[in-house]
């Protein structure tokens, strides 16, 4: 009976240390996706959430991508990422063209306005992610900065790994 007590106490313990660490996790996740929802104007007008930007600056990039390319490099079904693009056609960022070839293969490109929108994006995030470094730098040092990217990274590939 005393050793279960004591085994108790032990899982209790090292569960309240875990998950301190894990709602960082939690709490970073469900901020940022708030943040990476909600619509923003990167100085064109056009109201868009970051996930419509990244991804019109992504055919921006890769001119004639399809969905299927989209929904592989974002790690999403293809449905999510359909209906970004719609957003993003009805919008009037976006043009959708059929092949030749293949009338169920559907290319994407931007529009001017698009074009337009993609390079404020781009502006906006390098300002915007070198102010957040240099705030980040008020508490780490650059060191720790790139430890936390690195570990970031590895995070991603075992989630990747987890979803294989």
């Amino acid at each position: 009976m005393r050793k279960e007590s004591e085994d108790s106490k032990r899982l209790d313990e090292t569960f309240r240390i875990l998950n301190d660490r894990i709602n960082y996790v939690y709490q970073f996740v469900m901020l940022y996706n708030s943040y990476i929802m909600s619509e923003h104007d990167y100085g064109t007008g056009h109201m868009v959430t970051m996930i419509e930007a990244h991804t019109l600056t992504y055919i921006e990039e890769n001119p004639g991508t399809t969905v299927t390319e989209l929904a592989k490099y974002w790690n999403k079904t293809k449905g999510a990422l359909s209906q970004t693009v719609t957003r993003l056609v009805n919008k009037g960022l976006v043009s959708r063209h059929k092949t030749e070839q293949n009338a169920k293969t559907v290319l994407l490109y931007p529009t001017e306005d698009g074009r337009r929108l993609s390079q404020a994006h781009r502006l906006y995030n390098t300002i915007d992610i070198s102010k957040t470094l240099n705030d980040l730098l008020k508490d780490c040092t650059m060191e720790e900065i790139d430890s936390f990217y690195k570990v970031l990274g590895s995070y991603i590939k075992l989630l990747k790994n987890d979803f294989e």
